[in-house]
């Protein structure tokens, strides 16, 4: 007798995020990745995949980032040859809300995935008429996408409240996935003492940058080094070429920042709001230090936060780093060992959940 085998769940993920541009775009690439190939047939649908684009428009104010409009009937054509049974759509762009309308157009189940506050994100920006502009506009697209979604997929309790707020039926807090290099590649304990300093991210004003330079200009002995792409380019570029201390290396593809990584005893994410900070979690299951703020998504999970080193936004970064200084090899060592236990942790729950989400909302569909 012939043994039937399931077939696995078709699965679309859509994003307006480049793949491992940014903390969105990083985190289903790690997801799609992780999942067992057996049991789950992943499409990613983004800036730069299988679906040809109309238009690139740069955003105002950040010329190192561009808003990708794709073609709606390739868009249509390619999630159509895929066929999913779930659609999960990340970001309220053009792709975002082209998957949402797909998904409720035919039928099938649709989850969107909040991971950035984006209406948020545009306060700290000076320009007042772009700022309330882009704000409601955020607004009101979270409210469009949040109503029509069988569950909206947080990863903070702020979020989910947000997004209960903004119209969310069905939520649940997910937690974030570490990319296959950070979780294969064999850890390499820090030193006993704590010399270099590690920011990677977005070069842009939620980040609070001005907090690493002037970390920088009073902690002559320890090296800084700043990863990233983004407005505040020049204003690094300047310090750098100042500073004997700090070293500028642009943007880093994912090999290159684990090998920077690597190379640092500690990652700081001084910024004034982060959804999560997802490379605070590849940072410590590297066995690294890490120092946040307490506005980063990532401080709310308890199992991570007693591992970190989480500070006030009143707090300079040169007195928390200061403070570390201070402290015995053998207390930096435990807390990066537990870090990096914890983080580990943390990803297989994070992929038992996902798995548990999409093979559930599938169901309903077969």
């Amino acid at each position: 007798m012939t043994e039937v085998t399931e077939r696995p769940v078709r699965v679309a993920f859509v994003s307006d995020a480049t793949p491992e541009r940014n903390g969105v775009g990083a985190y289903y690439c790690d997801l799609a990745a992780q999942l067992p190939a057996a049991e789950f047939d992943c499409l990613a649908v983004a800036p730069g995949g299988p679906v040809k684009r109309w238009l690139r428009l740069p955003l105002p104010g950040d010329g190192t980032q561009a808003l990708v409009l794709p073609s709606p009937r390739d868009f249509g054509r390619c999630l159509r040859a895929h066929g999913p049974e779930v659609v999960v759509c990340a970001t309220p762009g053009p792709f975002g809300l082209l998957g949402a309308r797909w998904a409720r157009k035919t039928g099938t189940r649709l989850l969107i995935g909040f991971h950035t506050d984006y209406a948020a994100v545009t306060d700290v920006y000076g320009h007042p008429l772009l700022r309330v502009l882009s704000r409601r506009y955020f607004r009101m697209i979270d409210r469009w996408m949040f109503r029509r979604a069988e569950q909206v997929l947080c990863n903070s309790d702020a979020m989910i409240e947000l997004a209960q707020s903004l119209g969310a039926h069905r939520t649940a807090c997910i937690g974030t996935l570490l990319p296959p290099g950070v979780l294969e590649t064999p850890v390499a304990p820090a030193g006993a003492e704590l010399r270099r300093v590690l920011f990677a991210g977005r070069l842009a004003p939620e980040k609070r940058l001005g907090q690493v330079l002037e970390a920088a200009r009073r902690m002559p002995k320890l090296r800084f080094t700043i990863a990233g792409e983004g407005p505040l380019r020049p204003e690094v570029e300047r310090a750098a070429h100042e500073l004997d201390n700090l070293d500028y290396t642009g943007w880093l593809s994912r090999g290159a920042l684990l090998a920077q990584m690597d190379a640092s005893d500690c990652l700081v994410l001084p910024s004034e709001l982060e959804s999560f900070g997802s490379v605070a979690l590849e940072a410590m299951a590297r066995q690294r230090l890490v120092c946040v703020t307490r506005t980063c998504g990532i401080a709310e999970w308890p199992e991570l936060a007693e591992h970190l080193v989480v500070f006030e936004r009143e707090t300079p970064l040169h007195v928390v780093l200061s403070d570390l200084v201070k402290e015995t090899p053998q207390q930096r060592r435990a807390r990066a060992e537990h870090g990096c236990s914890a983080a580990r942790r943390l990803n297989r729950r994070s992929l038992a959940q996902w798995q548990t989400l999409l093979a559930g909302a599938a169901q309903g569909r077969r």
